[in-house]
């Protein structure tokens, strides 16, 4: 397997965002990067940086005033009297009739869906280091070099939907990796359809909207019931896709404390979903968040537990691309992303 990680990524580093009202400080830190690098090179792995794609796989999947609004926010943020050192909203699209605003404040509302995903010195350089990581992983996998690579995103990506940030996320690495992707292997000769499995414990509603009313992508999720946990208004089982697109979304949503036996056969109904689709490429969300130990405490998966998640997701003998997404029990993802290489056989 090869591993993918640049240490751009590393500057991104909000130092708080508002959690039910209170500045409190941001569980997304560079230090989940390096835990996670901890465990890749405890399996005697070797990281590789990727190159720059350019903006091109960026704006297959993103607006293009979206873009132009995460390039330069924080330089345009800091220049208003009297702003904070981070980017966090305080109006929102809030009528179905609005105009897209000029000034920086308004942008703010209408591209940043919460106040969890601020934007601060660093976070447009991170966030287009982590799409390239995930697009070269993609890349190694798609056009046959190894049949599975690690994207070690960071920040994470799936509440990204095309034209708003989310949930600590900026850009949707899945969906832009997978885009990029998708012509390579067309190139083989082969069809172009991919597969996402999301087993982030969160419902990975940027990349649903991304690809809702697609048929190539077929999209799969197995995370918290959203009647009561974010991201809320997305993730229940009645959204199957619309138009060309019915059909190809599943959502398999669980409750909160679901345990480890409950969440591993959610995903291996998943996983026979994701066969019966039969995709030449096969892109996974991968979050720690499940894990019993996590902050959020939404699922109650052991680190042994992830090693059955990855020979759940070894069998399926596809062509494999691993994105991170979340996890936020900082001391212990060295030892699940351990636990789920070696199920995985990496």
């Amino acid at each position: 397997m090869r591993f993918v990680f640049s240490d751009v990524q590393l500057r991104h580093a909000p130092p708080q965002f508002l959690q039910r009202g209170r500045p409190v400080p941001c569980p997304e830190t560079a230090e989940r990067a390096r835990m996670l690098l901890g465990g890749i090179e405890r399996r005697g792995g070797r990281v590789e940086a990727p190159p720059s794609f350019g903006s091109g796989p960026r704006a297959a999947v993103h607006a293009p005033e979206y873009l132009a609004f995460l390039e330069t926010a924080w330089e345009r943020w800091r220049a208003l009297p009297g702003s904070s050192d981070t980017v966090i909203p305080n109006v929102h699209r809030n009528t179905d009739t609005a105009e897209y605003p000029g000034h920086i404040v308004g942008q703010a509302g209408w591209h940043m869906a919460d106040t969890s995903c601020p934007i601060a010195e660093g976070t447009w350089e991170a966030a287009c280091a982590a799409a390239d990581g995930a697009v070269h992983a993609a890349m190694l996998v798609a056009g046959g070099e190894v049949p599975a690579a690690y994207a070690l995103c960071r920040p994470p990506g799936h509440h990204a939907s095309a034209d708003m940030a989310g949930g600590f996320c900026y850009l949707n690495n899945v969906a832009i990796a997978v885009q990029a992707a998708l012509p390579a292997l067309g190139a083989r000769g082969r069809p172009m359809r991919a597969a996402i499995l999301d087993v982030d414990v969160h419902h990975g509603n940027g990349t649903q909207a991304i690809f809702y009313e697609r048929e190539d992508v077929l999209v799969v999720s197995v995370h918290a019931d959203p009647a009561q946990f974010y991201p809320y208004f997305a993730g229940y089982a009645h959204e199957r896709g619309r138009g060309r697109g019915r059909g190809y979304n599943l959502n398999l949503p669980l409750p909160i404390g679901t345990e480890e036996d409950r969440f591993l056969d959610a995903v291996a109904e998943a996983c026979a979903h994701v066969a019966r689709f039969a995709p030449e490429l096969f892109a996974v969300s991968l979050g720690f968040d499940t894990y019993g130990g996590d902050p959020l405490a939404a699922f109650r998966v052991t680190t042994p537990g992830f090693a059955r998640l990855g020979r759940l997701l070894a069998a399926q003998k596809l062509p494999t691309v691993l994105i991170q997404e979340g996890g936020y029990a900082t001391a212990a993802l060295a030892d699940n992303l351990d636990s789920f290489l070696e199920g995985f056989g990496a």
